[in-house]
C-alpha cells in the first residue's frame, strides 16, 4: 500500500510538473510540447477548444495504441497522468503573463516539462500522446525513452508550424532539447532496470 501511495504521489507529481511547464510557459506561445501537444495546439488553434481538454482526448485516443504491448496497468497509471496533466495544464494556463521573455518562456517551460515528463517515465507511466510509443520503442530496444521521443515529435512539429508560424519549428526543437536532456538525466538517476520498462501486463 505504501508503494502504491509513493508511485500515486510520483504521478500526481509528475503530470502537475508537465502541465505547469505547458500551460504557464510553452502553451501560450503556440509552442508544442511533444507530438500530442503539437495536435492539441492545432485544434486550439482551429477551433478554439480548450487546449486542456484536446490535450487530453488526443493522449486518450493514442493510449489504445500502448495498451496491447504495455499493458493494461499501463494504461490505467497514464490515464491518471494525463488527466493531471490536463487539470493543471488549464489551471496553469490562466496565470501566462505576454510580458515576459520568449526565450525565458521556452526554457523555464521546457525544464518544467523534461522533469515532469521524467517523473512519469520512471515510474512506468508515459505522458501521453506519442510519449506512448517512445515507451514502446525504449521497452523493445531496451534504451533510454528520451531520443525516440525527440525522433518522433519533428514531423508534428513540422506540420504545426507550416499552419501557424514556422518560428514554431525551432522553438519547439529548442524546447524538445532541452526536456529531452532532462527527460534522461531524471530516467539515469536510478538504475537500469527503472526505464527498462519490463513489467507484467495484468
Amino acid at each position: 500500500m505504501k508503494q502504491l501511495a509513493t508511485k500515486f504521489g510520483l504521478v500526481v507529481a509528475g503530470g502537475t510538473i508537465q502541465g505547469f511547464g505547458m500551460g504557464l510557459f510553452l502553451f501560450p506561445n503556440y509552442i508544442p510540447s511533444g507530438g500530442a501537444g503539437g495536435i492539441a495546439v492545432l485544434l486550439n488553434y482551429w477551433f478554439q477548444i480548450n487546449i486542456g481538454l484536446a490535450l487530453w482526448i488526443v493522449n486518450l485516443s493514442m493510449l489504445f495504441f500502448g495498451i496491447k504491448i504495455l499493458g493494461k496497468r499501463f494504461a490505467v497509471w497514464t490515464v491518471i497522468g494525463i488527466t493531471i496533466t490536463s487539470i493543471s495544464l488549464h489551471l496553469f494556463e490562466q496565470g501566462f503573463s505576454p510580458n515576459r521573455s520568449l526565450l525565458f518562456d521556452v526554457v523555464a517551460g521546457s525544464v518544467f516539462l523534461g522533469t515532469g515528463i521524467g517523473i512519469l517515465m520512471r515510474q512506468g507511466v508515459s505522458n501521453g500522446g506519442v510519449g506512448v510509443v517512445a515507451l514502446i520503442i525504449s521497452k523493445k530496444r531496451n534504451m533510454l525513452p528520451g531520443k525516440p521521443l525527440f525522433l518522433v515529435n519533428i514531423c508534428i512539429f513540422l506540420m504545426t508550424a507550416i499552419i501557424i508560424d514556422w518560428k514554431i519549428l525551432l522553438l519547439a526543437l529548442i524546447s524538445q532539447w532541452i526536456s529531452t536532456k532532462i527527460i534522461d538525466q531524471i530516467c539515469q538517476i536510478t538504475c537500469f532496470h527503472t526505464y527498462t520498462l519490463n513489467w507484467r501486463k495484468k
